[in-house]
């Protein structure tokens, strides 16, 4: 997933300033556990988002 066009890039590039509130952190970790993997199948990135020092905690 990733822009196509320099046009959605521009769009993107606000989003990297965006930080999500702890409210909505603890939500999402409700959904999905930190480190848990939600599809085993995807391989892309290795296990180097799962690994304790890159979890919010």
């Amino acid at each position: 997933m990733g822009p196509r066009t320099m046009e959605q890039w521009d769009a993107f590039l606000p989003a990297a300033d965006v930080t999500l509130p702890s409210d909505v952190l603890d939500r999402i970790d409700e959904i999905v556990a930190p480190g848990v993997s939600v599809n085993p199948a995807d391989t892309s990135y290795g296990d180097f988002e799962s690994r304790a020092g890159r979890r919010r905690r």
